[in-house]
């Protein structure tokens, strides 16, 4: 049995319009929809993928669904699976931008978003906990795990530096004590008469030992191959842009800008969103400190990689400098936006089909596998942070202190119970809670 491409187009469709909760949540969704509910692919294989995205500048929950749409279908899969993920998010942020810069401001939306967040928080909290279960085999994984959300809760250690140590941590090991490396949940049966149902009832349809498919088998000229389509998907505009309306436009800066900022993103999106505040406000004047605030706001709010604040970013920049010329305002930020988002996201694509063989290659070997399933550990960690984030923002007026809010509160065990009580699937549970949102608002209640 396979995935069909049509099954495979309205999945990656639909996550992009739901992939709320930042890059945590959105691999939370993504877990959640691929490897428990549609076990297409093996939780082994779901996290060999991821650690090698987390390892990427970039968006790591993009580089992720592309590498499973490449994994799945071939090249034209993963560059499917990656555009459909940004894509609807892209176009919220286009309408929520005009909307902005038309009238000041989106509080029509906030309602809706105001019963999102709860639940989201339900999300990522449920993720971190199914994802301990599987992956915190060992003591020093789970010791891994705590010390990565004591570093990002208590110490505010950058996430690059906790994912370097978390993999120095597992060659170490496979080094010193290979025999702890022996993962229960990948060379031992299942334990429970739940894991014993699940794993006989529902088979993954990728699953560990399935065989690797051609296109994953490494190949140097394919991968110089892809990494020359970039090269060329990248200067091509680039020159294009800069013969059409000269170096110093609006456009071609914002290529050159985001193609840079693109391969310093290591991360994730708060690591680089103070140097894109920086030329966007300080360098290039494409928007104001309030109006990156109000960006950031709305990148927070609305699906998507955080990153694709960049698109709120582009848009003011085209608007506010005419682009196109005052005659064709909205066209110019629409287009300054795309310039934005294209030159953001590409590498992501090419650092997805060059290096994807490359790492199917290395899942069966320990001194890959063990700092890669150390990194998994310090994800655990990562989500468990997050969660806790979101708890503090979304349940408690003052970000922690006091009582939480009983409304806020409420959403949240509502989407806990249509999850585990009921079974519902994230996206169900996320646009019942967002149109909840929308009734207390319509009603007076405040969440």
């Amino acid at each position: 049995m396979t995935i069909s491409w049509r099954e495979a187009w309205r999945f990656w469709f639909k996550l992009g319009f739901i992939s709320f909760g930042g890059p945590a949540g959105q691999i939370a969704l993504m877990h959640a929809e691929l490897v428990e509910r549609r076990r297409w692919i093996s939780e082994q294989r779901f996290l060999h993928a991821l650690n090698y995205c987390m390892l990427l500048p970039g968006p790591e929950a993009q580089q992720l669904a592309t590498y499973l749409g490449w994994l799945m279908h071939r090249t034209w899969g993963g560059i499917v699976a990656g555009v459909l993920f940004v894509l609807p998010s892209w176009f919220i942020l286009v309408v929520l931008s005009y909307v902005y810069v038309r009238w000041g401001e989106v509080s029509h939306v906030a309602a809706v978003f105001a019963g999102i967040q709860p639940a989201v928080t339900a999300v990522v909290a449920l993720a971190a906990l199914r994802l301990a279960r599987r992956t915190l085999k060992q003591t020093w994984l789970a010791v891994l795990a705590l010390l990565s959300f004591l570093a990002l809760t208590l110490a505010q250690v950058d996430f690059p530096l906790i994912v370097l140590v978390a993999a120095i941590s597992g060659w170490c090991v496979w080094y010193w004590r290979p025999d702890d490396l022996m993962n229960p949940s990948t060379h031992a049966p299942a334990t429970t008469r739940e894991d014993r149902v699940t794993v006989h009832s529902s088979p993954y349809l990728i699953d560990d030992a399935s065989p690797l498919p051609e296109h994953a088998r490494w190949n140097l000229r394919h991968a110089l191959v892809v990494v020359c389509a970039g090269l060329l998907l990248a200067l091509a505009p680039l020159a294009a842009m800069a013969l059409c309306w000269g170096a110093d436009h609006v456009l071609t800066q914002m290529g050159w800008f985001f193609t840079q900022a693109a391969l310093v993103t290591f991360g994730g999106a708060y690591a680089v969103l103070p140097y894109v505040q920086q030329a966007a406000v300080d360098t290039h004047g494409w928007l104001t400190a309030t109006q990156m605030i109000d960006g950031m706001a709305l990148g927070e709010t609305t699906p998507g990689p955080l990153i694709m604040v960049v698109a709120f970013v582009g848009f003011l920049g085209g608007w506010s400098q005419q682009a196109l010329g005052p005659d064709a305002a909205l066209l110019g930020a629409i287009l300054a936006s795309a310039v934005a988002t294209y030159f953001t996201f590409l590498p992501s694509f090419v650092f997805i089909l060059a290096g994807g063989p490359w790492v199917e290659a290395t899942r069966g070997r320990l001194s890959w596998a063990a700092p890669l399933q150390a990194i998994s550990a310090a994800v655990v960690g990562v989500m468990a942070h997050l969660a806790w984030f979101f708890a503090q923002n979304s349940l408690w007026p003052q970000g922690g202190e006091g009582w939480p809010k009983p409304m806020a509160l409420a959403w949240m065990l509502l989407a806990l119970a249509l999850m585990v009580r009921w079974r519902w699937s994230v996206a169900s549970t996320l646009l019942a809670c967002g149109a909840l949102g929308w009734l207390a608002h319509a009603v007076g209640w405040a969440l």
